[in-house]
């Protein structure tokens, strides 16, 4: 765990970012998700329950420009599967389950956002709580690229207690141009405690360019889920 400060922390911009995995006593699933925005419409957001969902929405509804890519349930779960994601793919890995099709055939139908020149990388996470093991998903152009869309899933199995594994957008801009994330997900530290877990991250990312920032703790034993929401636009 010693290369993911200098991708999280020192990078001003590595753009909305997963974590999955578990805490150190094992008592708890852990997924946390954070957005990041540089434009005044990425800014006006915050993040909302909605039962046992979570959503984006506009804080404030007049300065909402275009909602398109920006609005989305990032949380949604069904059967045991707890899903996570950076965009409207939660909605399609939902459905997938439904019809009974896997988190990998549901993501074959989707590729990288369509915000050219960037591309953003699409990324996504499932916890499967009743086999225990859980799996995170990039789909991304080749170096920003359209023609061309990759799509990686990593399978974990078991959790390791303490340690999550951790997807973002980007990594670096070039020319005006943010490149997509490269490489294998990074191990970061998880805590037992949602508190301390919601701290450890609001408070190391980039002051100017966070957003908002979700902690969801899934119960080992009984399965039950807990929340934490931490939106720059509201006081807490």
């Amino acid at each position: 765990m010693h290369s993911f400060e200098n991708q999280l922390f020192d990078d001003p911009y590595p753009g909305r970012t997963i974590i999955v995995g578990m805490s150190p006593s094992g008592k708890h699933y852990v997924q946390v998700y954070w957005i990041m925005g540089r434009s005044a419409n990425s800014r006006n957001r915050i993040f909302e329950r909605d039962q046992q969902f979570v959503r984006n929405t506009a804080y404030d509804a007049a300065k909402m420009e275009d909602p398109s890519l920006i609005i989305y349930y990032p949380i949604k779960n069904i059967n045991g599967m707890h899903i996570i994601s950076n965009g409207d793919q939660t909605d399609t890995i939902y459905a997938g389950y439904v019809k009974g099709k896997s988190f990998e055939d549901s993501l074959k139908s989707r590729e990288f956002e369509p915000d050219a020149p960037h591309y953003t990388p699409r990324i996504s996470g499932v916890i499967d709580t009743q086999s225990e093991t859980y799996i995170l998903s990039i789909l991304k152009t080749r170096q920003n690229d359209p023609s061309v869309c990759i799509r990686h899933f990593f399978h974990y199995n078991p959790f390791t207690k303490g340690t999550g594994h951790c997807l973002h957008t980007y990594k670096g801009e070039g020319k005006g141009v943010l490149r997509p994330f490269d490489g294998e997900p990074l191990e970061v530290p998880l805590f037992d405690s949602m508190d301390e877990t919601a701290q450890f991250y609001w408070s190391n990312i980039n002051v100017d360019n966070k957003i908002s920032l979700l902690i969801k703790f899934i119960s080992t034993q009984d399965r039950t889920a807990e929340f934490k929401i931490m939106n720059k636009n509201q006081t807490f």
